[in-house]
């Protein structure tokens, strides 16, 4: 509904142009807002006038109006000032009002209608009447982003991306919980996944650098229908959470690169555990120290390659050939080899994802 400040900031603008004084009452006869600090009008006079079959009707000096929402009255407006303009003015301002109200209502109805269908709580044909209804298009191309920030309720991230999108036609743009603002973004025919890719890292970057703010932004696949939004956002909140467990260093997941975490973060936790014990004969991954881990990380970053390995962790080449045999005889792994070494990443990477759901249990 719209607020009474919204209302009384209307009524105040259209004073100081028209030097006409206004009060809006609620059809119970409290006042929402007025110019004046005393009214001369009765709540019972509001009442009567608001069950009257009159759309207008003039009292003692007062201009009465019926402010209706879709068909039903909603306010019950209050002109007083001397001239003969002043039923003209009035019927002005009660348009105006009329407007806000639908505008604000419209608001809510498309953001209530963008929450239901992401969360996939509408039927197929609901869908497509209730975009009709809101003049949203059904048949365009669109991807959802998702923009999730480390604290809740951060109103001035919702600004920003307010600023970069919410004048471009066919967003849609809101919240499904305290810490996630969500981006349907409305694509022509030619976009491809690089640009979403540029559109995340420029979403990242102009929170980072404007607002100060640390986000992750997830990305889900392009779709070609309304219907199909629900998907993407799917897409994306998964985007998100392989990217927490398995590439907590970066801040942009797009859905369509997730790779191997993908496929991890879809198995039974069971089957995980089963896999573990299997790789890891004879020892767990939580037993390697530090030195291990940062040998194995800087390997594998490496792609495999021992000389490039060793400079960078200013070693010896044979100090990380002795490093590596050593864990090979302690993991039963050589991951010198290609076999071994996406064995032991995969292992790696579904003992993150065990442990982010103990974590998370």
């Amino acid at each position: 509904m719209i607020s009474n400040q919204t209302i009384k900031s209307s009524i105040d603008k259209l004073k100081s142009i028209t030097k006409i004084d206004f009060s809006v009452w609620d059809l119970e006869g409290y006042i929402v807002a007025s110019t004046q600090a005393r009214e001369s009008v009765g709540s019972e006079t509001v009442i009567q006038f608001a069950q009257s079959p009159a759309d207008s009707q003039e009292l003692q000096g007062f201009h009465f109006f019926k402010v209706r929402g879709e068909e039903d009255p909603e306010y019950i407006l209050i002109a007083r000032g001397s001239g003969e303009d002043v039923h003209m003015v009035g019927r002005i301002a009660v348009s105006q009002l009329q407007d806000l109200i639908v505008a604000y209502r419209e608001r809510f109805d498309r953001n209530n209608f963008v929450q239901n269908l992401l969360l996939d709580n509408l039927l197929l044909v609901d869908i497509y009447n209730r975009a009709k209804k809101l003049h949203i298009e059904p048949q365009l191309r669109r991807v959802v982003f998702i923009v999730e920030t480390k604290h809740e309720r951060d109103n001035s991230a919702m600004e920003v991306i307010r600023s970069l999108f919410g004048s471009e036609e066919g967003n849609l743009i809101t919240e499904v919980d305290e810490k996630s603002i969500i981006l349907i973004q409305a694509l022509d025919e030619k976009a491809v996944y690089e640009d979403l890719e540029d559109t995340a890292v420029t979403i990242r970057d102009t929170l980072n650098t404007e607002a100060m703010i640390d986000v992750r932004v997830a990305c889900g696949t392009i779709v070609e229908e309304i219907s199909q939004v629900s998907r993407s956002f799917k897409e994306a909140r998964m985007a998100l959470n392989v990217g927490k467990i398995f590439y907590s260093g970066q801040r942009v997941h797009m859905y369509n690169t997730l790779g191997i975490g993908r496929l991890i973060y879809q198995l039974p936790e069971n089957l995980c555990r089963m896999f573990i014990k299997e790789v890891f004969t004879k020892q767990q991954p939580e037993e390697f120290d530090e030195e291990t881990l940062s040998t194995i990380k800087m390997f594998f970053g490496n792609s495999l390659n021992v000389s490039e390995t060793a400079r960078q962790l200013f070693v010896h080449r044979n100090t990380l050939v002795y490093r590596l045999e050593k864990l090979s005889r302690a993991t039963g792994l050589d991951i010198r080899s290609f076999d071994d070494a996406v064995t032991f990443k995969i292992a790696l990477m579904v003992e993150n994802y065990l442990k982010y759901l103990e974590k998370h249990s």
